[in-house]
């Protein structure tokens, strides 16, 4: 096993009402990211797969049924200090209705088209959301590492290609 590390699954689900984007502010008592705006999701149970902890996810964070839920991409988080890493499941949905409520986890806000920037996002989010919302056709993968300075430093196939081609 040398050379091995474990690997925890996650989810990351982006839920979409027409033009609108589902973001969860998280709670200001989180450990991680407290204040900061993600999409919904977290671990994935023993004994469950990826589509069911997206699902119970969603219904948890924010109390919405969806519709259309897919897999959009898989990114692999190389290891912390303790040598477990994660990977990520990332899948879109539609929501079946727009009315949400709060968690311990933080508080759903729908954002609309020109409001990203002016958000205290995570910092992969604006890396994840044009690859997961369509700028990229069938899966796309990733890898996130650190360097010496604790800098992300990312890694995506395929990569996106300037506006306007295909």
């Amino acid at each position: 096993m040398t050379g091995r590390y474990l690997a925890l699954p996650r989810v990351l689900c982006l839920i979409t009402a027409g033009e609108q984007l589902l973001l969860l502010r998280g709670a200001p008592d989180k450990r991680i990211w407290p204040n900061l705006y993600n999409g919904v999701g977290g671990h994935v149970e023993r004994g469950e797969d990826v589509r069911a902890a997206a699902l119970r996810e969603i219904a948890e964070e924010t109390g919405l049924a969806v519709e259309n839920l897919q897999l959009r991409g898989v990114v692999n988080i190389a290891p912390d200090e303790t040598g477990v890493g994660v990977i990520m499941f990332v899948f879109t949905a539609q929501a079946v209705g727009r009315a949400v409520r709060s968690s311990t986890e933080g508080a759903p806000v729908w954002v609309g088209p020109g409001q990203l920037e002016e958000l205290d996002l995570v910092p992969d989010l604006p890396l994840i959301l044009p690859r997961a919302l369509g700028l990229c056709q069938g899966l796309f993968f990733g890898h996130y590492s650190y360097d010496e300075e604790g800098q992300l430093v990312t890694c995506f196939f395929p990569p996106l290609l300037p506006e306007g081609r295909s």
